[in-house]
């Protein structure tokens, strides 16, 4: 095999699973990760269409619905509390034909079970350099070590230091769909059980949910960039910009907030999408979000994620090794794929954080004549369908 020596930066979802297909194909590969230890928790993600085979394909598909989140309830309420609408977990989520919801930090442990003993992982360390030459290309690592990979993938999300090595400075690439989001792990006073709550107001949104197994409550928080004053900088900041957001709003969004803003495991980021004209530059190529982040309002990243690896080491491994020809049937395969979930994110998004007090009056008011239709899950399930058309817009072939 040529080119069998792969660094892959980044241990998420992505790299975790290009590891374990491409060391099933005969490659060697390395994975540095930044953070020191592989992250529990997280919140809870989606594994839709196509990615389920990928899962089956890695003999985990029964292992997920084991660890499944158990939402049982969606529940959408106004300012005072009452319920507007409610609904099953799975419609609630946009879930159909065997989805899976699962808590990122238990995918992240049964991908990394299976490449454990396969696959080293340097944890504690990042790249700061690469220098390609004819035969490979030399990485420097912040620890101070130095190494020559023959191939070097970027599977190290939306802000990839991989990508701005190879390819130039994020905002050549990072495209802001204009919000914010922000989550946590909170106590849960409302006592949900396997329940999610979703409060809309104007230019923001808060929900709350709780999940198999767990004594606490995750608080997820969507709103417009116009909603800020300023852009802040730096954790303090931005804790101060979310209590600022959502100052005066109903329900119990003030006892979250003063929850979140205390929380040492509070996630800020832009909800964004990244668009290159190629995924490869000579032996440096990039995977999931480093590549074509569809942003979270898309419910596709995971399943984005573990198809573009399958995809990718599959295809190098069909190429014999050889990156020009593995990279370029790689992103042939894997682009309209890409293309079609990205387009998911600007019009989800809309749907979840509502502009004006009109948009939410006039939002709340179908929600409260769909919850009394017969037959309102059918009615969903088909408002749903272009999430599951976008998950299965590919072929995977069997490598």
């Amino acid at each position: 095999m040529k080119n069998a020596n792969v660094l892959i930066s980044g241990a998420g979802v992505a790299g975790v699973t290009l590891a374990y297909w491409l060391s099933r194909h005969g490659f060697t590969p390395t994975v540095v990760e930044r953070a020191p230890a592989l992250r529990a928790g997280g919140y809870k993600v989606d594994i839709r269409g196509a990615a389920l085979t990928v899962a089956e394909r890695m003999g985990l598909l029964e292992e997920i619905r084991a660890l499944r989140t158990g939402v049982r309830r969606g529940t959408v309420v106004d300012a005072t509390g009452k319920s507007v609408a409610s609904m099953d977990g799975d419609t609630f989520g946009g879930r159909t034909h065997g989805d899976a919801e699962i808590l990122r930090g238990d995918l992240h442990h049964l991908l990394y079970r299976r490449t454990a003993e396969s696959v080293t992982c340097l944890f504690g360390d990042s790249i700061t350099a690469l220098r390609e030459t004819p035969d490979g290309v030399e990485v420097d690592l912040a620890s101070g070590r130095s190494a020559t990979f023959d191939l070097v993938i970027g599977a190290d999300g939306l802000h990839s230091v991989t990508r701005a090595l190879a390819f130039g400075p994020e905002e050549r690439f990072v495209r802001d769909l204009g919000y914010r989001i922000s989550i946590c792990d909170v106590p849960n006073h409302l006592r949900l059980d396997r329940e999610e709550v979703t409060y809309v107001g104007p230019g923001k949104t808060m929900l709350a949910y709780s999940t198999a197994g767990e004594e606490g409550a995750k608080a997820m928080f969507l709103f417009g960039s116009a909603e800020l004053d300023g852009e802040p900088d730096g954790p303090a900041e931005r804790r101060r910009a979310l209590a600022s957001v959502y100052a005066g709003e109903g329900w119990e969004v003030p006892r979250f907030v003063e929850s979140a803003v205390a929380a040492p495991d509070l996630y800020y980021d832009s909800i964004s999408q990244v668009h290159l004209d190629h995924w490869s530059a000579g032996r440096v190529v990039l995977l999931g979000d480093a590549a074509h982040c569809a942003s979270p309002a898309s419910g596709q990243g995971t399943s984005l994620a573990m198809v573009g690896a399958y995809v990718l080491a599959g295809e190098l491994a069909a190429a014999g090794g050889d990156h020009r020809g593995g990279f370029a049937a790689y992103e042939r395969e894997m682009r309209p794929f890409a293309e079609a979930n990205q387009r998911l994110g600007p019009a989800n998004i809309k749907r979840m954080v509502m502009r004006t007090r009109g948009q939410v009056r006039l939002s709340m008011a179908t929600l409260g004549l769909l919850d009394k239709l017969p037959g309102k899950d059918r009615i969903m399930a088909k408002a749903v369908a272009p999430i599951h058309r976008a998950a299965t817009a590919i072929t995977l072939k069997t490598y």
